[in-house]
C-alpha cells in the first residue's frame, strides 16, 4: 500500500490527514490522487465506504490557491446530508492550509447562505438545485471555478438531477478540470461524461463482495396486508436497541411512524419534506437513543453516519441492489455484527434475486413469525431483565415486601404475575396503511422486441401489398395493349 507522504503533498495536508488518522491510502485514493494532482479528468467507478471523500479532496485542496478569495472548486452530492459530510471532510482535510469549505443545500435559509457567502470560501459543496437557486441570484460567482467534483452521479441521475447538472456544467468555464465519481455507470452518466469531460481517465475499483460480511441478511415472503403486523412481531421477537425502517416513499414513512407509536414503539420518520430543523431533532433523537426506532426514504437515509444500529428492515424492498448495499450498510458497524431483514411481496421475488446476483450473496429466507413467537420474545426479555436486576444486586430494598408477599401466596404463582405484568403483550390497536404497488419487473427489452417484430411484420406486409400493386398494374398495362 502507499502512504500519503510517498504522494508528495503539501505538509499541512499531510499533518490534518495524519490528525486524522490516515496513514495508508486506500485503493481508490492510490490511483486517483496522482492523477487528479497533474490536473486531468476522471471517472471514478467505486462503492460507498471505499475512502473517495478523501480521494478526490485532498487533490482539490492540494491545487486550492489559499490567497486568491474566490470560489475555486465545486462539488456537486445529491442530498443535503452528503453535502453537509463531504464539507466536514473537507474542512478537516484543508484546517492546516487555511482552506475553507461551505455546504449549500435546501432547507436552509438562503439569506443565511448568502451571508456565508460573503466570507469567500474557497469549495462550495452544494445539491443540484440550491446551487442552482444562486446561479439564477447570481450569490455565486463561476468565472473562478478549476474544479468541478460530482459525487454520487448515479444516485444524482435516479433523483432527477441530470438537467440540472447539464445546466450548471455549461455555466461553468470550460477550461477546468473534471471529476466525476459513481457506484454504477448507466448510460445517462456515460453521456454525461462524453460530453463535459476531456479524455477523462477511468478508474474502477471493484468490491470483493459488495455487502459487509458480519451482517446476517433475512428476507421474508409476506402479502402487502400481511407486513405491518409482521414487522411489529419481529420487533417484539428481536427487541432492537436501535432500528432502521426503510420505506418508498414520503407517505408511507409518515404512515409507518404514526402506526409504530400507536403500536407502543418508539418512532420517529425522516424524509425530504422536513425541515432542516426537524431532521436534525430526528437524527439527534436517534443518535442518543431516546426513540428506538427511526423510519426513513433512501434519500433522507443517503449519508447518514450513525453508529449502533442493531437491525435495518426493508418494509418496502429496494428498487435496485445498490440501494440494498447502502440500507443494510447502516448496521454492521465497527466490527459489531447486524441483521438485515427484507419484507417481500410474491411478485417481487425477481427483484431480490436480481439483489442476490450483484451482491453474491444468498438472503435467507425465513417463515412469517406468530403471535406466539411475538409473545415468547418479550417473554425472553423480560426474563433477560429479572436476570440482570438479580446480577447486579438491585433488589435488595424490595427484600421485605417480597417476604410479606411470599407469606400471603405462592411463590409460583408471584413470579407467574410478576412476568406478566413486566412482559409487553402483542398490541392489536388497528392500525391504516396505504398499499403500496409491488415494484414491476422491467419489461423493456421484452416490449422493443414486440415492438421490432410488429414493424418487421408490417414492414413485409406493406412490401407485399406494393408487389401485388405492382404485379396489378403490369398485368392491366399488357392487357390493354393487346
Amino acid at each position: 500500500m502507499t502512504t500519503f507522504y510517498e504522494l508528495g503533498l503539501h505538509h499541512n495536508i499531510l499533518r490534518a490527514i495524519t490528525n486524522m488518522g490516515f496513514e495508508e491510502a486506500t485503493p481508490i485514493q492510490e490511483q486517483t490522487i496522482p492523477l487528479a494532482l497533474q490536473g486531468k479528468d476522471l471517472i471514478g467507478q467505486a462503492q460507498t465506504g471505499t475512502g473517495k471523500t478523501a480521494a478526490f479532496g485532498i487533490p482539490l485542496i492540494e491545487r486550492i490557491e489559499k490567497e486568491n478569495l474566490s470560489v475555486q472548486a465545486l462539488v456537486l452530492t445529491p442530498t443535503r446530508e452528503l453535502a453537509v459530510q463531504v464539507a466536514e471532510e473537507l474542512n478537516r482535510i484543508g484546517q492546516f492550509k487555511g482552506v475553507r469549505t461551505l455546504p449549500i443545500y435546501g432547507g436552509q435559509e438562503i439569506d443565511r447562505q448568502i451571508k456565508a457567502l460573503k466570507k469567500r470560501p474557497h469549495i462550495i459543496v452544494a445539491t443540484p438545485g440550491r446551487f442552482m437557486d444562486h446561479m439564477r441570484r447570481a450569490t455565486i460567482r463561476l468565472h473562478s471555478i478549476q474544479m468541478v467534483v460530482l459525487d454520487e452521479a448515479d444516485e444524482m441521475l435516479n433523483m432527477g438531477f441530470i438537467d440540472d447538472i447539464e445546466t450548471i456544467l455549461e455555466e461553468i468555464p470550460k477550461e477546468r478540470q473534471t471529476l466525476l465519481f459513481s457506484a454504477t455507470m448507466p448510460k445517462p452518466i456515460q453521456l454525461l461524461a462524453n460530453k463535459f469531460m476531456k479524455n477523462p481517465e477511468f478508474i474502477s475499483i471493484k468490491a470483493k463482495e459488495l455487502t459487509v460480511p458480519n451482517i446476517e441478511q433475512q428476507y421474508l415472503e409476506v402479502n402487502e396486508k400481511q407486513k405491518f403486523d409482521t414487522l411489529c412481531r419481529l420487533l417484539d421477537i428481536h427487541a432492537p436497541e436501535l432500528a432502521i425502517v426503510f420505506g418508498r416513499t414520503k407517505r408511507r414513512v409518515d404512515e409507518l411512524t404514526e402506526a409504530l407509536n400507536k403500536r407502543g414503539y418508539s418512532a420517529e420518520g425522516i424524509h425530504g419534506d422536513l425541515s432542516q430543523r426537524k431532521r436534525d431533532s430526528v437524527l439527534r433523537k436517534f443518535k442518543e437513543a431516546s426513540i428506538e426506532i427511526l423510519v426513513a426514504t433512501d434519500v433522507a437515509a443517503r449519508g447518514l453516519d450513525i453508529s449502533g444500529v442493531s437491525h435495518v428492515f426493508n418494509f418496502d424492498i429496494p428498487q435496485d441492489p445498490e440501494s440494498y448495499v447502502h440500507r443494510i450498510g447502516r448496521t454492521g458497524r465497527a466490527g459489531k455484527t447486524g441483521l438485515a431483514i427484507t419484507f417481500v411481496t410474491p411478485r417481487e421475488i425477481p427483484f431480490l434475486r436480481t439483489i442476490e446476483k450483484v451482491t453474491k450473496r444468498k438472503i435467507i429466507r425465513k417463515a412469517i413469525p406468530t403471535v406466539t413467537e411475538a409473545m415468547e420474545g418479550q417473554l425472553r426479555l423480560t426474563v433477560e431483565k429479572l436476570l440482570e436486576v438479580i446480577e447486579q444486586g438491585k433488589y435488595f430494598s424490595y427484600q421485605e415486601m417480597a417476604e410479606k408477599l411470599l407469606d400471603e401466596h405462592d411463590s409460583l404463582v408471584l413470579v407467574s404475575a410478576a412476568l406478566k405484568m413486566l412482559t409487553k403483550e402483542p398490541d392489536q390497536t388497528p392500525v391504516k396503511l396505504t398499499e403500496e404497488e409491488p415494484l414491476k419487473v422491467k419489461k423493456e427489452k421484452h416490449e422493443k422486441h414486440q415492438v421490432r417484430a410488429k414493424v418487421k411484420t408490417a414492414l413485409s406486409a406493406k412490401t407485399s401489398f406494393q408487389k401485388r400493386q405492382s404485379k396489378n398494374l403490369k398485368s392491366s398495362r399488357v392487357a390493354a395493349k393487346k
